[in-house]
């Protein structure tokens, strides 16, 4: 049964800032689409409010679960998720190409999404009953399974974007958990004897990737074209913007996927340098309220959990702006909120659920 007393310690301002970010997604999405040709295309902005009802349902039940009781069944999660992340695998290599997406119902949705939060809530429970003083080599040798696993499993989609993003969970986690620092060098010696390994197995899209962030300007009309295209909508939008559905680039689809990881460009062509600065600003301030309720958390579970959460988002929104404005390369991760992708959604939703949960519980 729910409790109606944690009601009175449900941070309102936090999930407002939620539903501030979502509205401003499914308006940027709307007119990402609009003019888009094809029926299918001009309804994705009602796909994505379709997939906003489902969140806030999982949501609800997110909120209503002690947060204790869902990272006890982590490992079971885990391993559910791990063996949809293999089914993928093998239905990709049967097809020789790309598959990230089970469909049941009717309904896409990608597990690669809820592997970050899966990973966030095993780490936890596993360094909240293993102390630092506990930790051998043992212990650190599990904990590299634990996310080696996932890590390739969605590397092989290929999804290295969502793949990347576990090593600075895992690192966070650790950092949190105040493990030792010898402990990090196997981490960091093993990286760098990987590196040329996955840099000889990168494939040619991933490469071009890479050779865009270093030079656009080698082909402009190629494999820079994105990145070139984005930049361009960013400048245009100047300090007010071109205004809601004016923006060139955007509306006349220069770039490509504007709707999904390049929506941020949408939003500074329409809104401007304003319209940016308030978005990052609410970003920002999911950030920091994940932070307290990390650092109040009633327990140490409590605290590596909600620092998990953190992370993902800290590196999501770092990631996806760096790369529209061309600071990074590009790499396929989404804007949380504001990106199409009812699976994105739906997994960011839970983390909000989940730092609330943890905000809740710290009182009783």
């Amino acid at each position: 049964m729910f409790d109606r007393r944690l009601l009175t310690n449900f941070d309102w301002s936090l999930f407002i800032v939620v539903l501030a970010l979502i509205h401003c997604g499914i308006a940027l999405i709307y007119s990402a689409t609009c003019n888009a040709p094809g029926l299918g295309n001009r309804a994705l902005y009602s796909r994505q409010f379709y997939w906003v009802l489902i969140s806030l349902v999982f949501f609800i039940i997110t909120i209503s679960i002690d947060y204790h009781h869902i990272i006890r069944y982590g490992f079971f999660l885990y391993l559910i998720n791990n063996i949809l992340l293999l089914f993928l695998l093998l239905q990709g290599d049967l097809r020789a190409g790309v598959h990230r997406w089970i469909t049941i119902m009717g309904i896409n949705f990608q597990p690669s999404e809820f592997t970050k939060i899966i990973i966030v809530l095993v780490l936890a429970g596993y360094l909240s009953r293993h102390p630092n003083k506990e930790i051998k080599i043992r212990e650190i040798f599990t904990l590299f399974i634990l996310v080696g696993i996932p890590l390739i499993l969605v590397a092989k989609q290929p999804d290295l974007g969502s793949a990347v993003l576990l090593v600075p969970i895992f690192i966070v986690m650790l950092f949190i958990a105040e493990i030792s620092l010898k402990w990090f060098i196997p981490f960091i010696v093993s990286g760098l004897v990987a590196l040329p390994i996955l840099l000889r197995r990168l494939k040619p899209y991933q490469i071009n990737r890479i050779l865009s962030f270093i030079k656009p300007n080698l082909d402009p009309l190629g494999i820079g074209y994105q990145v070139l295209q984005s930049r361009i909508a960013v400048g245009a939008g100047g300090v007010l913007g071109q205004g809601f559905l004016a923006g060139t680039q955007s509306q006349l689809r220069f770039i490509p996927q504007h709707h999904t990881d390049f929506i941020f460009s949408v939003l500074a062509e329409e809104w401007g340098f304003i319209g940016c600065i308030t978005v990052i600003g609410l970003f920002l301030f999911i950030i920091l309220k994940g932070i307290d309720f990390a650092i109040h958390a009633k327990d140490r579970v409590g605290t590596l959990t909600a620092m998990g959460i953190v992370t993902i988002f800290t590196f999501h929104i770092i990631t996806n702006i760096g790369m529209v404005i061309g600071l990074m390369p590009i790499t396929g991760i989404p804007l949380p909120f504001l990106s199409y992708g009812g699976t994105s959604l739906l997994a960011n939703t839970i983390a909000i659920g989940l730092l609330l949960n943890i905000r809740m519980r710290r009182f009783t």
